[in-house]
C-alpha cells in the first residue's frame, strides 16, 4: 500500500511539473539540490516547495464546517430539491403556463356564448331585464359570501376611504351590466356583441383625453377596421332598433370608465375581493330600478 501511494503521488507531481514547464520553462526547486528534491516527493516540504501556500485555499476541506457549507451551497443550488435531495415535482401550471391561460381564455368565452344564448331564451317569456340584471349580480354576490363564510377566500377588511373609491367603479359597473342587458333584449345577441366591439375603442380614446396616456398611432389604425365594420353591420342589421343600439353604446362607455375610476383606485387589494366588493355595492345600486321597472 506504501509503495502504492509513494507511485500515485509520485504520478501526481510529474504531472503537475509538466503542466507547469508548458507554463514555465524555467521553473526549478527552491533551495537544494535535485537530490534533496527527490526526498519532497511524499515528504511533509512537498507543499511549500513545489506548489506555493496562495494556490491553496485556506479553509480545510476535510473539516466538519467546510462539509457543512458544501452541502448548504448544493441545496442552494438546487432549489427544486426536497430536504433529502429528492427533486420536487412540477406543477401543471409552472409547466404548460401557456396551454393552461389559454384554456382559461376558451372557458372564457364558451361560458360567456352560453350566458348570452341563455339570457336571449329567458328574455322570450320573461322580458324585464333589469330584473334578470339584479339576479345575475345575486348570484356573484352568492357566491362570494358563502367562499367568505367557509374560508376559501379570506375576505379582505373594508373602511370608508376604501369605500369611496369603489363605489364610482361600481356605479358604472352597475349601469354597464344593466344596459347591456337590455341591449341584449332589444336586438339579436351577435348584434349587440357587434356594437360592444367598439369597447377597445372606447378605452383607447378614453386613455388618450381623460388619463393623459399617449395612444401610438398604429393602435388607432388597428382599431379603424373594428369602427368600419361596426357601422357597416349597423347599416345593414334587420333587427335594428335604437333601444338596443344606444344600450350597447351606454354599455360601452359605462365600462370604459369602469376602466378609468379602477386605475385611480387601484390598491393592495386582491382582484377576487375587488369584484366581490363591487358586485355588492353594484347589486345594491340596481334593486331600486328593477322593482320600479
Amino acid at each position: 500500500m506504501t509503495a502504492l501511494a509513494t507511485i500515485l503521488c509520485g504520478g501526481a507531481v510529474a504531472g503537475h511539473q509538466r503542466s507547469r514547464r508548458r507554463a514555465a520553462p524555467s521553473l526549478h526547486v527552491r533551495g537544494g539540490s535535485a537530490s534533496d528534491a527527490a526526498h519532497l516527493v511524499c515528504g511533509r516540504k512537498l507543499r511549500p516547495a513545489l506548489f506555493p501556500a496562495s494556490s491553496f485555499g485556506t479553509l480545510p476541506l476535510s473539516s466538519p464546517g467546510s462539509r457543512k457549507l458544501l452541502r448548504t451551497s448544493a441545496s442552494a443550488a438546487a432549489p427544486s430539491s426536497d430536504s433529502q435531495g429528492q427533486a420536487k415535482p412540477i406543477g401543471f401550471l409552472e409547466r404548460y403556463p401557456a396551454l393552461v391561460t389559454g384554456f382559461f381564455f376558451f372557458m372564457w368565452y364558451f361560458l360567456n356564448v352560453i350566458f348570452n344564448i341563455l339570457n336571449k331564451k329567458i328574455f322570450d317569456y320573461f322580458p324585464y331585464p333589469y330584473f334578470v340584471s339584479v339576479t345575475h349580480l345575486s348570484v356573484g354576490v352568492l357566491y362570494c359570501l358563502i367562499s367568505w363564510s367557509t374560508g376559501l377566500l379570506k375576505r379582505a377588511p373594508m373602511n370608508s376611504t376604501l369605500l369611496k373609491l369603489l363605489l364610482p367603479v361600481a356605479i358604472c359597473h352597475a349601469i354597464g351590466h344593466v344596459t347591456s342587458t337590455v341591449s341584449f333584449a332589444a336586438v339579436s345577441v351577435s348584434f349587440a356583441h357587434t356594437i360592444k366591439a367598439l369597447e377597445p375603442f372606447f378605452n383607447a380614446a378614453a386613455s388618450q383625453f381623460i388619463l393623459g396616456q399617449q395612444v401610438p398611432f398604429t393602435l388607432w389604425l388597428s382599431l379603424a377596421p373594428v369602427v368600419i365594420g361596426v357601422s357597416v353591420a349597423s347599416l345593414t342589421e334587420l333587427s335594428f332598433n335604437w333601444t338596443g343600439f344606444i344600450n350597447a353604446m351606454i354599455s360601452n362607455i359605462s365600462f370604459t370608465y369602469r376602466s378609468i375610476y379602477s386605475k385611480k383606485a387601484m390598491t393592495d387589494m386582491d382582484s377576487t375581493n375587488l369584484y366581490a366588493y363591487i358586485s355588492i355595492i353594484a347589486l345594491i345600486v340596481c334593486i331600486p330600478p328593477a322593482l320600479i321597472c
